[in-house]
């Protein structure tokens, strides 16, 4: 595989707390991780990365995420598939995703 193709994760351990809470504060980005909890989707199917939004606001989004360690963004063949760091995130974090997800579905 080509290593341009490869983006930047964290390990488990690089997971810091202040930069999960930060990537899940934006409804755009906590809509993604919602939709992620069902399991891993290609990217292009993702319906919270509207066709209309400008495709740098759409990068910006997934960095955030990624580079918080809240998804894994990895190819797979000329598409990428985007997936909850679920296991790591309850690993280093017991419980905060779930409790974020139950929040954010709970009516105002």
């Amino acid at each position: 595989m080509d290593a341009t193709q490869r983006l930047a994760h964290p390990e488990r351990d690089e997971i810091e707390i202040t930069s999960v809470l930060f990537a899940l504060s934006d409804p755009a980005r906590l809509s993604l991780v919602r939709e992620l909890a069902d399991g891993p989707l290609d990217m292009a199917e993702c319906s919270v990365l509207d066709p209309s939004m400008p495709k740098s606001t759409r990068s910006h989004l997934m960095k955030v995420l990624r580079e918080s360690g809240v998804i894994r963004n990895e190819p797979n063949g000329r598409r990428r598939t985007v997936s909850l760091r679920r296991d790591d995130l309850d690993a280093r974090f017991p419980g905060l995703v779930g409790s974020v997800l139950d929040a954010a579905s709970r009516p105002d």
